[in-house]
């Protein structure tokens, strides 16, 4: 299945395809792959960054993955209206100490009609977590297994 292929206004079954399938293509780390769920001109915010385009998202996300080593990431449905749809997410990495987080927040995507994103703006949190703490530990990178528990209500 291809981006495009849902397109909004979104129900809940459509958003929860969306939002799978952002998971899936994220745990992938392969940011042209990425890329292509976005609008050419898609307008993004992560954490304290601003950019917009393709071509800034790729380099971004290969920045990402070069400093979020075995990056895994569960992304789970908070709300949806019509072309939008809100997020709650974690995911954990290590950095190149062999020190590991746990990063969580939430995602605000709008959408164009043809079912690319256009907008996204993320807001983010770390907490340093020891290695026995962490609680996504699937092959990566890859999917999130379906029996998965996905994310508890505690954030931490």
């Amino acid at each position: 299945m291809k981006p495009t292929d849902i397109k909004p206004p979104f129900d809940k079954e459509t958003a929860l395809l969306k939002v799978r399938m952002a998971e899936n293509a994220w745990n992938t780390r392969n940011p042209e792959k990425v890329s292509l769920a976005y609008t050419e001109d898609s307008v993004w915010r992560n954490r304290s960054e601003h950019f917009q385009g393709r071509e800034a998202i790729v380099e971004f996300l290969a920045r990402k993955w070069r400093k979020e080593l075995d990056y895994r990431l569960i992304k789970e449905l908070w709300a949806y209206l019509d072309n939008r749809i809100a997020v709650r997410f974690q995911y954990e990495w290590h950095d190149v100490q062999g020190l590991w987080h746990r990063s969580y927040g939430n995602e605000l995507w709008e959408f164009s009609g043809n079912g690319l994103m256009q907008r996204r703006e993320a807001s983010i949190n770390d907490l340093d977590i020891k290695q026995n703490e962490r609680r996504f530990l699937w092959d990566a990178p890859g999917e999130r297994p379906i029996d998965h528990q996905g994310l508890p209500q505690n954030p931490e």
